[in-house]
C-alpha cells in the first residue's frame, strides 16, 4: 500500500514540474483552443488558451509504470496504459487538426468513431487472448455473474468503450471539471485493484490520482491550460480499460455517472428539439452548461459534480463487496 501512495505522490509532482515545461512550449507553437459558436458566449474569452496540457498527465503515467517495471511481477497493467495512448493519439490528431486550421472540429465523428472502434476491439481481443478478459458478465450488488457469448460479449464492449470515451470528453467543457470529476473515479479502481489483490493495476489509476491533481493546478479555473481531446480521450480509454481488465464493466454505470449524465442530456437535449420543431430541455446542454445558464458558477459546478462522483464511486464500492470480499 506503501507503494501505491508514494506513486500518487511522486505522480502528483512529476505533473506539476511537467506542466511547468510544457505550458511555454504550447504557447510558443500557438496550440489555442478555438470555442465552439454556440457554446456560452463568456467562453469567448478563453479562445487561444492551450490545449493538450493532457500530456501533463500522460507523461505522468508513462513514467510512473515505466519506473515500476523492475518491481512488477504482472505486466499486465500495460495492456490499458497502451490503450488509453492510443485513444489519446487518437485525441492528439484531433487536437492537431483543430490548431494546425484554427477551428473547433478537428476529425469528422466518423473517422473518430471508426479509429475508436478499431482501438477498442484490438484491446479487447488482446484481454480476451491473454485470459485477462473472461465472458462472465459481473452484476454489481447481486454478486452473480451471467455468461454472455465471445462474439456478443465483444460486440457489448465495443459499444461501452467508445460510448465511455466519448461521455468522458463531453464531460470537459469547463475549467477544472473533466479532471476533478475523474480523481474519484482513479481512487475507486485504485482501491478494487488493491483489493482484488492487482497490484500492479493499482499503480495507473494511482499514478492518475496524482497526475489529475497536479493537472489541476493549471486547470482550475481560470485556466491556463486545457487538457484537449488528448487528454479527455486518453482519460476515458483508461476509464473503460480498467473496468474491463478488472472484469467488472457493468461498474461503469456507478463510477461514470456524471459522464452518463453528461451524454443523456446531450441526447434528451437533441431529441426534444426535433420532436417539438425547436424548443429546448435545458438552457444548454452538456448539462453543466445548462448550470452555467442558470448563474453557477464553473468552480460550483466543479464541486457539485465531482462530489456526485465520489458519492457514486462509494455506491459502487459497496455494490462490489461480493467481488473484493
Amino acid at each position: 500500500m506503501d507503494r501505491i501512495v508514494i506513486t500518487a505522490l511522486v505522480a502528483c509532482g512529476l505533473s506539476l514540474g511537467i506542466g511547468y515545461l510544457l505550458l511555454p512550449v504550447l504557447r510558443a507553437l500557438k496550440a489555442g483552443q478555438s470555442i465552439r459558436a454556440e457554446g456560452p458566449t463568456w467562453h469567448n474569452s478563453k479562445a487561444g488558451t492551450p490545449m493538450m496540457g493532457g500530456l501533463m498527465f500522460i507523461f505522468t503515467a508513462v513514467l510512473c509504470l515505466l519506473f515500476s517495471i523492475p518491481m512488477m511481477e504482472d505486466f499486465s497493467v500495460f495492456y490499458v496504459l497502451i490503450l488509453g495512448l492510443c485513444f489519446g493519439l487518437v485525441g492528439f490528431l484531433d487536437d492537431f487538426c483543430k490548431a494546425k486550421y484554427k477551428r473547433n472540429l478537428g476529425l469528422t465523428s466518423i473517422q473518430k468513431a471508426l479509429l475508436q472502434m478499431a482501438v477498442s476491439a484490438i484491446y479487447l481481443y488482446l484481454l480476451y487472448k491473454g485470459s485477462i478478459l473472461t465472458c462472465d458478465l459481473y452484476i454489481p450488488f447481486f454478486d452473480v455473474t451471467v455468461y454472455i457469448h465471445p462474439i456478443a460479449y465483444i460486440f457489448f464492449a465495443m459499444f461501452v468503450m467508445v460510448g465511455c470515451v466519448n461521455a468522458v470528453n463531453l464531460t470537459d467543457g469547463i475549467d477544472g471539471l473533466c479532471g476533478s470529476v475523474t480523481v474519484p473515479v482513479m481512487v475507486f479502481f485504485t482501491a478494487a485493484a488493491v483489493a482484488m489483490g492487482k497490484l500492479e493495476m493499482a499503480l495507473l489509476p494511482a499514478s492518475l490520482v496524482g497526475g489529475l491533481i497536479g493537472y489541476l493546478f493549471y486547470n482550475w479555473h481560470p485556466a491556463k491550460v486545457f487538457m484537449g481531446d488528448t487528454g479527455s480521450l486518453f482519460l476515458g480509454g483508461i476509464v473503460c480499460g480498467l473496468a474491463f481488465a478488472l472484469d467488472m464493466p457493468l461498474v461503469l454505470v456507478l463510477v461514470g455517472m456524471v459522464y452518463i449524465l453528461e451524454t443523456l442530456s446531450v441526447i434528451l437535449q437533441v431529441s426534444y428539439f426535433k420532436l417539438t420543431h425547436g424548443k429546448r430541455l435545458f438552457k444548454m446542454s452538456p448539462i453543466h452548461h445548462h448550470f452555467e445558464m442558470c448563474g453557477w458558477k464553473e468552480i460550483r459546478i466543479c464541486f457539485v459534480f465531482s462530489a456526485v462522483s465520489a458519492v457514486m464511486c462509494l455506491v459502487a464500492w459497496v455494490s462490489i463487496q461480493g467481488r473484493i470480499g
